[in-house]
């Protein structure tokens, strides 16, 4: 029987347990969205999950809206994050970078140009800027010979997180974000090749992944996805559909995991009553799957049972428990979330969790 706290290989990663940490937008970086030390710290502090996901990290100033988040395309930022991978490294952990391009909820406040898109569908709600939450702006569509230099800035982002020490990266086609936006047709209209089917809709992905792949190696290459209920106003009319278009998209290339969000009727960061497409992603990837989204320790134990997952990331517990995986092991409560802290830039509710007492 396999348990949470037995180690699995994720592609060249062997992780020392199957209890992952999902990425978490933090917002300590500089307003350059250069990482700082404190950031070291903070990740240094999580190193007992088998593998941390970091927070989104901008792969080009166009696709980075979030104030004080990270980037990873300027000199200056592979050089600050080499301090942070070490710290990782040093205690005994494994990381890899999320490749984080925010589409259409980018403002142009924070990145200084128009947000892009699939489609120029305006998205609902507010984003965050550096003076307070702002109305999405409506984005231009992404021209068809501007996808190879989009795809470019993301084997160039790839390449920097190794050079900074990152195990590995992870493609970020989750939560409504650019590559999600050209995912799902309730925000995709495009009449291109990248638009109408499932297929083409997954082209964007497919492209962006085996270039990374390609460039990094495909057992260093991971995606993040969430098709089963609406993500930031961006939701699929058919999600099966596309579920087994982005198996069999990726299947191939030889990842080394896929990793759902998947949101439950009950789910605290979001519901929603689409069914789990997790089950039918694993008729079709072969991969290891990685599974996301209001855990606790049995019911993840359940989807390792199950074989439906080799591993489950959990999000949010990790920022209030740096422990989290001796946590689970032991039964021990976990911390509350401060959630008056998730996005300021101090230590506060950041670095200051406390952790277990060890025994002797």
């Amino acid at each position: 029987m396999i348990s949470l706290f037995d180690p699995v290989q994720l592609g060249a990663v062997k992780a020392r347990n199957r209890i992952l940490m999902a990425p978490l937008t933090r917002a300590r970086a500089t307003r350059d969205h250069v990482p700082t030390p404190i950031m070291a710290d903070y990740y240094r502090q999580r190193a007992t999950a088998g593998l941390i996901i970091s927070e989104g990290i901008g792969v080009s100033q166009q696709g980075l809206g979030w104030p004080f988040a990270p980037g990873i395309w300027s000199a200056e930022q592979v050089e600050a994050w080499k301090p942070i991978t070490q710290a990782v490294h040093d205690a005994g952990g494994r990381i890899f970078a999320q490749l984080w391009h925010m589409g259409r909820l980018v403002h142009s406040s924070v990145s200084g140009q128009q947000p892009v898109s699939s489609s120029p569908i305006t998205a609902p709600g507010h984003a965050h800027s550096y003076d307070g939450n702002k109305p999405y702006e409506q984005p231009r569509a992404l021209e068809a010979d501007e996808i190879p230099g989009l795809i470019a800035s993301y084997v160039t982002a790839a390449r920097n997180a190794r050079e900074a020490g990152f195990d590995g990266v992870q493609i970020h086609a989750a939560n409504g974000y650019l590559i999600d936006e050209f995912l799902r047709d309730g925000v995709n209209q495009r009449q291109d090749e990248y638009g109408g089917s499932p297929e083409k809709r997954v082209r964007l992905l497919r492209e962006i992944t085996q270039a990374v792949a390609d460039a990094i190696g495909a057992d260093r290459t991971a995606v993040r996805i969430s098709i089963n209920g609406a993500s930031q106003g961006t939701d699929d009319s058919d999600p099966a559909s596309l579920a087994i278009a982005i198996a069999k998209a990726l299947d191939p290339i030889g990842i080394a995991f896929l990793e759902m969000r998947e949101l439950r009727p009950e789910g605290t960061r979001g519901a929603s009553d689409v069914p789990r497409q997790s089950p039918l992603i694993r008729r079709h990837f072969n991969g290891p799957l990685v599974l996301n989204s209001d855990y606790d320790a049995a019911r993840a134990q359940e989807d390792l049972d199950s074989g439906l997952a080799q591993a489950i990331s959990f999000g949010r517990p990790f920022i209030a428990n740096p422990d989290l995986p001796d946590r689970l092991s032991l039964g021990a409560p976990l911390n509350p979330l401060s959630t008056d802290t998730l996005y300021t830039q101090g230590r506060e509710g950041y670095v200051d969790y406390p952790v277990l007492a060890k025994a002797g």
